[in-house]
Order: structure tokens, then C-alpha cells, then sequence
């Protein structure tokens, strides 16, 4: 499908001639920003449909969805985020208007508007599209009750919009809640992707979740196969952060991606300007480990994502 090409890392002594710890950070970062530099991705066929799910709060669930997103597209692949998340707060990331008047996600659940006919070009990139949330979508888990086919809408539109717009990723920003919102996003989905935090609650709740996708499977979506989790607000000074990512690998070694995110000043900074971390800062830190990710992601073919 595709095949990824990267330099060597230079050593830090050779960049700066010393060796402390800031160095070391400074000349690691430095090597990265120039592997990602050699990075070369190919992509094409089969559409990946992936999830970003975590009904605990707080864990970087949406600026894992959009910044991984914007890296995906500035490495040259076509990608799809869906706003499923009533707050909209993947839309004011991607520079994508999601007033009370603008057609949204909304439209499309409840009455049946097609997806072309509200996905908006994200500002960032040529290659980047937003179907946008607006303060309507709070509503739809009621509305959604008397629906025909409640579990299956997203899946069926996204379907058709598919067909004259195909992409190479479609990323779906899941409520933190396992409602109707987040039923129709894992019956539309292939891939589940679940970002954790590097902190003491991290794995609270991830059973309920795991339950969830397991029931999904069974009864609406035998596709469905968590592929992807990515640790998230790691600290490296922390014995911690360490611990828990460590428990994590453990328990799941195959769908762990290597690349961690650390807590950084400007991911959080990002959003307040509608902006990702790769558009307001790409050499940052942070942002140097979303483009990682991206290149793991992009690395594991769908099938071979289902294999693990």
C-alpha cells in the first residue's frame, strides 16, 4: 500500500559536542525533526475508518483525533474528522465554523442530509476535511431513540459520501460518554483508536470500553478491532507516568504505538488560536510526537491492525 523510508538518528554528542541531559533532549528532538524530514509515505486503497474513543475526560482524546489528523494530511494523505462530540471542539481546532446556523453532523443523523453537503476544507491543509458538531448534536442522543436504523445512520452516509469522496482516513471524535453518539461512530468504524493518559486512573473504565466494542462486534459490527492506543500527557520526570505506561504496553503489546506524547505548553495553546499543534507549532516537541504517531499509524495497514 505504501512504504516508509527513514534516516538514521544522529548521536548528541556529535550535534553539540557534550553530553548532558538538556542536550541529549535538545539533540534527540533535533534528530527526530530530521527522521520525520526523510519520511516517505505512499498512500492508497482501502479507506481506514478509525474512532478515537475514551469515555473517561480529560485524556487528550480530541486533540489526539485532530492533531494526528493533521499530520496524517501533511504527510499527504486525504483525511476525514467527524465531530461527534457535541462540545465541537475538533471543529475549533481545524478552523472549521460550527455556529448553531451551520449544516453539521446534526443534519446528517437526524435528517438525513448527506455528508458532502456539510464537510467543510479545514484551513490547515488542502488535504484535511471537518464534518463539523454544532450545540444541536446534545440533543440527538434523544432524538436518535426514534430513528429507523438509530445505530447505523453515520455508518450509511458515511458510506455514500465515500463513493464520490474517497479518502485514505476518516477519524470519528467520539463524545466521552458510550451513548447513541458513540454507538454510531464504532458501527461506522473499523478501528478503534484509544488515547490514555500517562496517570493514576488511566485504565478506569477502559473494561466498560473494551465491553463495549466487544458487544459492538458481536451484534452490530463484526469488523470493529481496537488497533491503536496512544499514551498520552506523559512525564518523563515522573516515576509514574513510567509505571503506567509500562502496565499499559503489558497488558495490550501489539496495539500500543511506541511514539509517546509528553505534556507540552503548546499543544494546549494550540486550540485557543483554531489550530492544531502541527499548524501552530510543528517543531515542537509535541508536535514532533504527533507527526511520529501519524507515521506508526500510517505504518500498519488495516489488515494487518486487525491481525494484532
Amino acid at each position: 500500500m505504501f512504504h516508509v523510508k527513514q534516516p538514521e538518528k544522529a548521536s548528541p554528542k556529535s550535534d553539540f559536542g557534550m553530553d548532558t541531559p538538556l542536550a541529549r533532549e535538545i539533540a534527540d528532538l533535533s534528530a527526530r525533526r530530521r527522521a520525520l524530514e526523510g519520511v516517505q509515505l505512499h498512500f492508497g486503497g482501502e479507506t481506514r475508518i478509525l474512532t478515537v474513543s475514551n469515555q473517561k475526560g480529560g485524556v487528550g482524546k480530541t486533540t489526539s483525533a485532530v492533531n494526528v489528523a493533521a499530520a496524517l494530511s501533511g504527510l499527504g494523505a486525504k483525511v476525514l474528522v467527524i465531530d461527534l462530540d457535541p462540545q465541537g471542539n475538533a471543529s475549533t481546532a481545524l478552523g472549521v465554523p460550527h455556529n448553531a446556523e451551520t449544516p453539521s453532523v446534526y443534519d446528517v443523523l437526524i435528517e438525513d442530509t448527506p455528508l458532502a453537503d456539510i464537510v467543510q476544507q479545514s484551513p490547515e491543509d488542502e488535504n484535511l476535511f471537518c464534518a463539523p458538531s454544532t450545540i444541536h448534536l446534545a440533543g440527538a442522543e434523544i432524538e436518535l431513540v426514534a430513528q429507523v436504523a438509530r445505530e447505523h445512520r453515520l455508518r450509511r452516509a458515511l458510506d455514500v459520501y465515500l463513493i464520490d469522496s474517497p479518502m485514505d482516513f476518516v477519524i470519528i471524535d467520539c463524545p466521552p460518554s458510550l451513548g447513541l453518539l458513540t454507538i454510531n461512530a464504532f458501527t461506522a468504524a473499523r478501528e478503534v483508536f484509544i488515547p490514555i493518559q500517562c496517570e493514576y486512573y488511566a485504565l478506569e473504565g477502559l473494561s466498560q470500553l473494551l465491553g463495549s466494542i466487544q458487544m459492538i462486534q458481536k451484534h452490530l459490527n463484526p469488523d470493529l478491532h481496537l488497533s491503536t492506543i496512544l499514551l498520552t500527557m506523559f512525564d518523563g520526570r515522573t516515576r509514574l507516568a513510567q509505571q503506567v505506561a509500562d502496565e499499559v504496553r503489558t497488558h495490550f503489546p501489539q496495539q500500543v504505538l511506541d511514539t509517546v506524547i509528553p505534556r507540552s505548553v503548546r499543544v494546549s495553546e494550540a486550540p485557543s488560536f483554531g489550530q492544531t499543534v502541527i499548524a501552530y507549532d510543528g517543531q515542537s516537541a509535541g508536535a514532533v510526537a504527533y507527526r511520529e504517531a501519524a507515521v506508526e499509524i500510517a505504518s500498519r495497514t488495516a489488515t494487518q491492525s486487525k491481525e494484532k
